[in-house]
């Protein structure tokens, strides 16, 4: 089956852009013919899979927005694709992946933790009005006939803020890559880290790994670091962000470890014995799946990703109320006790075990299935 893949771009970074990656992968290996359609490429595609640039305004965002949202599905007409499978806003294609939820829901929930000037921001934004504008056309019976979120929140937003037919939703949940993230790296790549970084063999080691950092929930984590209940316990914070120098400036302090992006994320997953990621909005986080494949129990946001599965003490680590400093203190607390990390670390890797990406291909290739022989009976009747 000839296969279009389309997101505005293509690099290393970002959840989204791996996901779309492995896709392409994944489809090309059970003999599908797989063409991606990006506004960028500032990786290589897949070998074995063709690659069409979509013409975008470079600048400003708003544009660049725009512009791939209407262009790229009249450059894909051009192939004759059987399917088009969408990782971002477009006005047309055949299934749209959601990956981050309704962005009408975003702006919500960001709304709800920001100042008065912010909340206006936000309304009055035209890079937002124009998401918000695309989603309305790419929700509609014109726009996509199936729709696929990568968590059962995610279902529920679409729902409840586009009244979608129920019919039209499926949840399919990533996978991850069972043999890179491993408890076994704890004995060699887990102490090398340790070792470079100067972190006691004593010490416990908190882990958050995102890029934009006040989203992702840096900020309800760092105010603990000041609190001497938590002595003993390093924080150690992979990702980007903007104000990445303004972080390290302002918490400068020889608990808290900020290494940037790294590309080997698995050795800090190693290095670490539990993951936080208290975001204030997160649709799926491919982080926590691999921190629970690493053996990690993790702390989280309700609703993120395959967190609705999760059962026993691993429940732990869902949030209540994620601005309680003083809940999230506890439930580190209690997820770092000695007595119960073998436990949980055996229990988090027996959980992700579930979630394999041949799992994730095999439901998506089974939406592609359905979606093309509607469509072929839709022509017909035609």
């Amino acid at each position: 089956m000839r296969i279009a893949l389309a997101h505005r771009q293509l690099e290393p970074k970002g959840g989204t852009e791996r996901v779309l990656y492995r896709t392409a992968e994944g489809l090309r290996d059970r003999g599908h013919e797989v063409h991606l359609f990006c506004g960028a490429f500032r990786i290589p595609p897949p070998p074995g899979v063709a690659a069409h640039r979509v013409p975008c305004l470079p600048w400003p965002r708003t544009l660049r927005l725009l512009s791939f949202a209407f262009w790229a599905p009249k450059v894909m007409a051009r192939y004759q694709c059987e399917v088009v499978v969408s990782f971002t806003r477009m006005v047309k294609q055949d299934i749209f992946r959601s990956g981050g939820g309704p962005h009408l829901a975003f702006i919500e929930k960001m709304m709800r933790s920001s100042g008065i000037l912010r909340r206006i921001w936000y309304r009055l934004n035209p890079y937002h009005r124009c998401v918000l504008a695309i989603e309305r056309r790419q929700l509609s019976s014109e726009g996509c006939r199936k729709v696929i979120t990568v968590s059962q929140q995610g279902k529920q937003e679409m729902l409840e803020y586009y009244q979608l037919p129920e019919e039209k939703l499926v949840v399919i949940y990533n996978g991850v890559d069972h043999l890179r993230f491993h408890p076994s790296r704890r004995l060699n790549e887990g102490k090398r880290i340790r070792k470079e970084l100067g972190i006691p063999e004593d010490h416990a080691v908190v882990l958050f790994v995102g890029t934009g950092f006040r989203r992702k929930g840096l900020d309800r984590l760092l105010r603990l670091w000041s609190d001497s209940g938590l002595a003993g316990i390093d924080l150690l914070v992979v990702g980007d962000d903007t104000k990445l120098t303004h972080y390290r400036n302002r918490w400068n302090q020889k608990e808290i470890f900020f290494v940037g992006l790294r590309s080997n994320v698995e050795d800090y997953y190693a290095a670490a014995d539990l993951l936080v990621l208290p975001s204030i909005q997160e649709a799926f986080g491919n982080v926590v799946l691999e921190a629970l494949a690493s053996g990690l129990p993790i702390i989280t946001i309700p609703g993120v990703g395959v967190t609705a599965e999760i059962e026993g003490d691993l429940r732990m680590g869902i949030l209540v109320n994620p601005d309680d400093p003083e809940e999230l203190k506890k439930k580190i607390l209690w997820l770092l006790d000695r007595d119960r990390r073998e436990n949980l670390s055996r229990t988090a890797r027996k959980f992700a075990e579930k979630y394999s990406w041949e799992r994730y291909f095999t439901e998506l290739e089974k939406q592609i299935f359905e979606v093309t022989r509607n469509n072929s009976a839709a022509a017909h009747q035609n």
